[in-house]
């Protein structure tokens, strides 16, 4: 029988940052969770999603593993006692709202700005990790693959993707209103991770702005410039590039904040200087606020100014669930399906060996060529009629969720077990 799907969840929804950033995971934080999982335990379909408004684990397992999947976060996040903030994760045991809640995260339902396709791209590759790592089973390939399915319906048949309203839009929206009085604001990206790349092709959109990018890896600067034409710093310079800018738009990923209250108390700022903070964890200290002239923007400040896109985003919503409910059911089929697609090889196969035994008996009696190909014929229709109907009736008692019984009942009256272990 196939193991229950269950998911472990922590998201913006029901945890403020301080909570998020103490189990945001790395992609090396992701991958050691999966070499645990793969290593130690028996649980499969396995895969690990942690973005800046989440941290979330799928699995199949038979029983409720969140109290291990809690704790083994916090060991890799260096907490000893983590389960003290379980009230701040959502825990789902049931395979089919488990799968709803995949849906509606992959889809961007749950996203802070409803419709956020970075979420997407994060699924798809939290999925490839788990792929790449022998983690993903049958059904976690059939459900993501659904998943995809439907995200291309719901792109082409509804006005839920229309118009530019991400975390990194609404970003932008609000770096423009906070220097509307500023004849060319001086603004300063550090950090150019996907949200920080999103961020440069939104600033594309703000002629009036002095652009100005810095990544560590100097090589992903110099590409985002080519296609943008910003201007680029070196990392060893971004201390002069941040005395001078108005506006720090920062995604530096770390453990510990970037932008310190010390070094800001350096800069000796003589008017505001606004600091948006888009990564999680932090890499704007909560300290630098008290440096006169400097304001923090965190990701959970980040709301869109423009809601044109959010309210047809919003009104496409009913279309988008109804969609998903479409596929979930489809899908469920299928799960229900593959709970008794075992007992239906197995009595296939049973069936198939009683008959090419029948066969071999007859053909020592000295039958012809075209009479074995014509009894061959005829058993082998014989054994499709004959297995119609127990076919028919699995897949029935499945939907009724009933199938349990009927796979018993096959399985003593065709010794079907035995038969199995005999052939291997």
């Amino acid at each position: 029988m196939q193991a229950r799907f269950k998911v472990v969840s922590i998201s913006h929804r029901h945890a403020p940052l301080k909570i998020r950033e103490m189990v945001s995971l790395g992609d090396d934080g992701c991958k050691r969770l999966l070499d645990y999982f793969s290593e130690y335990t028996s649980m499969n379909d396995v895969m690990v999603l942690s973005t800046c408004n989440r941290t979330e684990v799928y699995y199949s397992a038979d029983d409720d593993r969140s109290d291990e999947i809690i704790k083994l976060i916090g060991i890799e996040k260096g907490h000893n006692n983590l389960l003290a903030l379980k009230e701040y994760f959502t825990i789902i045991n049931d395979s089919q709202s488990a799968a709803r809640h995949l849906f509606r995260v992959a889809i961007g339902l749950e996203a802070m700005v409803v419709g956020d396709m970075q979420i997407t791209n994060q699924v798809k590759r939290a999925y490839q990790l788990s792929a790449d790592l022998n983690m993903a089973g049958p059904y976690l390939h059939r459900l993501m693959h659904t998943i995809f399915f439907t995200n291309k319906r719901v792109v082409q048949e509804t006005p839920f993707r229309d118009g530019a309203a991400s975390v990194s839009y609404a970003a932008v929206e609000l770096v423009d209103e906070l220097t509307s009085e500023i004849n060319a604001p001086r603004i300063l990206v550090l950090g150019l991770g996907e949200i920080g790349a999103d961020v440069c092709r939104n600033l594309d959109k703000m002629p009036r702005a002095d652009v100005r990018i810095t990544n560590r890896t100097a090589s992903k600067a110099d590409a985002l410039a080519a296609e943008t034409g910003f201007e680029t710093v070196t990392f060893a310079e971004v201390d002069k590039a941040m005395q001078e800018a108005d506006v720090i738009i920062s995604s530096v990923s770390g453990q510990e904040p970037f932008i310190s209250g010390e070094k800001v108390k350096e800069m000796n700022i003589l008017t505001f200087k606004y600091f948006i903070d888009l990564s999680v964890p932090r890499s704007v200290a909560a300290e630098v606020e008290h440096q006169p002239g400097a304001l923090i923007y965190n990701i959970d400040n980040i709301r869109t100014k423009a809601s044109e896109a959010l309210e047809r985003r919003s009104a496409a919503i009913p279309a988008v669930e109804a969609i998903i409910e479409e596929a979930l059911l489809e899908f469920k089929d299928w799960a229900r399906d593959m709970v008794v697609s075992p007992t239906i090889n197995k009595l296939k196969n049973a069936l198939e060996e009683i008959r090419k035994e029948e066969m071999a008996r007859y053909l020592k009696k000295g039958m012809s060529d075209q009479e074995a190909r014509r009894m061959d014929k005829v058993t082998k229709s014989m054994m499709q009629k004959i297995i119609k109907m127990p076919v028919l009736n699995l897949k029935a008692a499945c939907r009724r969720g009933d199938a349990e019984n009927l796979i018993d009942v096959l399985n003593d009256l065709f010794n079907l077990e035995n038969e199995a272990e005999r052939k291997v």
